[in-house]
This record gives structure tokens, C-alpha cells and sequence, in this order.
């Protein structure tokens, strides 16, 4: 799941003295386990202003001591592990890997999630209730595949191959690969399976693609290929493939078309969620919340580049139009 999202400017615990160290804590602080790598971000923005929402200021009367594993997820639990370590008071975890590697570091620290199938990951007994010291925000992903495989379709009939790109180290990677198989078959497409956990396999799975003459490429969900938007986007102008992505920020960076749930939506969850456990909310009576929010978003530009003319039908239904 999720993305380059909880990125912010504040990197680190370094940058924070009242955190120093668990005896010099001063103010609570919640703690983030980020599977992706640090910079800007509105969704960070979201998180903090959910935290607002519940009376808690980020450096006034709550501190936030971040932890990125930068789309390696064999860090993760030994980031975990120095969170708790430091005795902070919740933690968000983003993504299955992060919540999995909190869970296994703490059954004591309430821990606030981001991913997409929190019952299915063994995370929490069910939605409504939670039990133990998880809970969070389950935002529906995984089985959006075969909408935007619809949409990709839609924008460029004439593609007969399409690729779908996965990270085989995810652990969602096997449910995501089986709905768009059966979305291609629906459709009469052939689809192509590129995988790539890597720097150098993402350049690997796009020579792979020009092989094989995919017209169209599905980027699948997933924290590792959130950190590297930036390489996807070069890499598919560079080819020439029109490719649909899972959220906003990567038409608004230049990609061609994306669809999926407002993060920022759920960021500001995620926050309102840490802020009610710092008030004494159990995780165990707070259910886990579902946004509904999904959001198709159109770079008419970069379909220029491509030559694409994109249907009324599409545009019609777009949230947002980038020219």
C-alpha cells in the first residue's frame, strides 16, 4: 500500500531535542513508521491536521519523531524496535509491512495503521472491533486494480498488451496479480506481469515492457514504488507508455492518469486517531474507519505528449484536470 505519502521535511528525531531520549520527554510524541523515503508531502500536512482537529500541535504540545525505511522493508523492524525503545506514546505505521513490524515490536504501545486489508494482514480480529493495541484507517487499494485497468482501457482502446508492474516483495502482490488477471480476461486483453523490488529491476521491468510492445502499464499499489515516482515517471515518458498510477500526486508530477482513495483524506484519519489514544482512547474500542473517498485524476498535457485524445467520457467523471 500506500506511497510516498507521510513524507515531511522533519526527518528524524535529530531534529527534535525534546525527544532525545525517553527521560527527557517532556510532551508526548507519537511516533511514525514509514515504509517510504522523506520529503514534502500535503498528506503529512493531512496527518498533522488531524492531530489539530484533537487539540495536539506538532512542536507545541506533541512531538513526532519519524522513522523511514525508504522502500526496504528489512528495516523496518529494526526502526520498530528503536521506536519503542523510545517509549513514545502511540505509533502510525504506514503500510502492511510498517503495522506487521509494530505489532511484532510492541503488544503494549497503541499503534494507529494506514493499509489496505487490515483483517486479512492479521492485524486486527475485525473492523468494528479491533481488539489488542492496533486499530486505524483501512483505505480500500488492492481491489481497485481492476477499475483502473477499465480506465487505462478506456484511455487507450487500441492497447491489446498491457503490463501490470508489481514489487514481489509485498505482501499484497499475489491478490493484486489475480485481479487483474481476471480483469484482462474480462476485457480480452493480454496482460504481462513485470516485477521489480529494486532500483535496478524498475529498469529491467520497463526494458521488459518495450519488449514486449505492452501499450499501456498498470504501476501497482505499493510503498516501494511510491518512494520512486519520480524514476516511474521519467522511465514511462522516456518510452512513451501511457500508464495509470493509484494516487494523485503522480499526474500532478507529470504521470498521464491515476485513480484511488484521497490519502489526504486518510492521513487526516490516521491523525485524528493518534490524537484521541494520546487522550486516552483505547485502540481496542475504536473502530476501524473506511474513507470513501476515491479521486480519478487526468494530466491532459502528458496525454498530449502521447498523441492521446482523452474521451468526454473520462473527463467527465475526472475530480481533477491537470492542463
Amino acid at each position: 500500500m500506500q506511497r510516498r505519502s507521510f513524507i515531511t521535511l522533519l526527518v528524524g528525531a535529530a531534529n527534535w531535542p525534546v525527544f532525545a531520549g525517553a527521560q527527557q520527554k517532556t510532551i508526548p510524541v507519537v511516533g511514525f513508521l514509514g515504509a517510504t523515503s522523506p520529503g514534502p508531502s500535503a498528506d503529512v500536512a493531512a496527518f498533522q491536521r488531524g492531530l489539530n482537529e484533537t487539540g495536539f500541535i506538532d512542536g507545541q504540545n506533541v512531538a513526532t519523531d519519524y522513522r523511514w525505511a525508504g522502500g526496504h522493508y528489512d528495516r523496518l523492524p529494526e526502526l520498530a524496535a528503536d521506536l519503542v525503545d523510545r517509549r513514545v506514546d502511540v505509533i502510525a505505521a504506514q503500510g502492511v509491512a510498517s503495522a506487521r513490524s509494530a505489532k511484532s515490536a510492541t503488544s503494549t504501545i497503541p499503534i494507529v495503521f494506514l493499509v489496505s486489508d487490515p483483517v486479512g494482514a492479521g492485524l486486527v480480529a475485525s473492523l468494528a472491533r479491533p481488539g489488542g493495541n492496533l486499530t486505524g484507517v483501512a483505505i480500500i487499494i488492492l481491489h481497485l486494480i481492476p477499475k483502473r485497468l477499465e480506465l487505462i482501457s478506456e484511455l487507450v482502446p487500441q492497447a491489446r498488451e498491457i503490463a501490470l508492474l508489481v514489487n514481489p516483495n509485498q505482501l499484497t502482490t499475489e491478490g493484486m496479480m489475480r485481479d487483474a488477471q481476471q480483469a484482462a480476461r474480462a476485457k480480452g486483453v493480454q496482460l504481462h506481469i513485470l516485477k521489480a523490488g529494486s532500483e535496478s529491476e524498475i529498469d529491467d521491468a520497463f526494458a521488459a515492457l518495450v519488449r514486449r510492445r505492452a501499450g499501456a502499464l498498470l504501476i501497482g499499489t505499493d510503498p516501494f514504488f511510491d518512494s520512486r515516482i519520480d524514476r516511474l515517471l521519467a522511465l514511462a515518458a522516456r518510452h512513451a507508455v501511457p500508464a495509470i498510477y493509484t494516487f494523485r500526486d503522480a499526474p500532478a508530477a507529470g504521470g498521464l492518469i491515476s485513480y484511488g482513495p484521497s490519502f489526504e483524506a486518510a492521513y487526516r484519519l490516521v491523525g485524528v486517531y493518534a490524537g484521541k489514544i494520546l487522550k486516552g482512547a483505547k485502540p481496542a474500542d475504536l473502530p476501524v474507519e473506511q474513507p470513501a473517498k476515491f479521486e480519478l485524476v487526468i494530466n491532459l498535457k502528458t496525454a498530449k505528449a502521447l498523441v492521446l485524445t482523452v474521451p468526454q467520457s473520462l473527463l467527465a467523471r475526472a475530480d481533477e484536470i491537470i492542463e
